[in-house]
């Protein structure tokens, strides 16, 4: 039987509106009804009703839980949730218990089924926990491994630069190596001497300005 005494209340979720314990909850314990108006699919009119608090009990009949004294309503989907919707379709009843011990303030959640999921939730994407979870990991992974490529980008960049830099430095190189050095050792810059005339007349010798040695007289 569901206790009088309501462990739970309506309060503000990731996706809107939830239901959250207020009192420990042991797993097994039936939390809440979901309830509502019952709709016969044999009839046109209550076929035509469409709604996201449509639960299916059978072929046949669906409790149209979409009343705003049906506090079930605001207990959200979750693809690893803490409680499960337990169906009796020949009494055309559902109640929510909780398959694991649920903790004063965490939100309450049962899995909606794969129907739902594909209808519903899936256009938007899940924002149960676990999905978050999922999708916070994927974006870790996805931005290490951004900056792991980014590192290998930028170590190859470097050794390009090096392999560059050191080719320049041994072209550089082997141009002084091969330009010419006019200086002699003394730093004067001059042409060599070797091979100069030399214009150094021997004594005994006639100069280029004597006669053959004979001195001439005007008289």
């Amino acid at each position: 039987a569901i206790s009088s005494d309501k462990p739970y209340r309506v309060g503000r979720s990731r996706t809107g509106l939830g239901l959250f314990a207020t009192k420990p909850i042991k797993k097994g314990t039936k939390i809440v009804r979901y309830f509502g108006p019952l709709l016969d699919s044999k009839k046109k009119k209550d076929d035509a009703i469409e709604n996201k608090y449509l639960f299916e009990l059978s072929n046949r009949w669906t409790i149209d839980g979409s009343v705003r004294k049906n506090v079930a309503r605001y207990i959200n989907h979750a693809c690893k949730p803490n409680a499960e919707s337990d169906v009796k379709p020949r009494k055309r009843k559902v109640v929510i218990r909780a398959i694991k011990n649920i903790e004063p303030g965490e939100e309450i959640s049962y899995d909606y089924g794969t129907d739902y999921f594909k209808a519903y939730l899936k256009p938007i994407g899940c924002k149960c926990d676990a999905c978050e979870r999922k999708r916070s990991k994927k974006r870790a992974e996805a931005r290490a491994e951004r900056l792991r490529l980014k590192a290998r980008a930028e170590k190859k960049a470097l050794k390009k630069a090096e392999k560059q830099a050191e080719k320049a430095g041994r072209m550089l190189q082997g141009m002084n190596g091969a330009r010419p050095n006019g200086k002699h050792a003394n730093g004067a810059g001059h042409a060599p001497t070797v091979g100069r005339r030399s214009h150094h007349f021997d004594k005994s010798e006639p100069g280029p300005g004597d006669a053959g040695g004979v001195v001439l007289r005007v008289i």
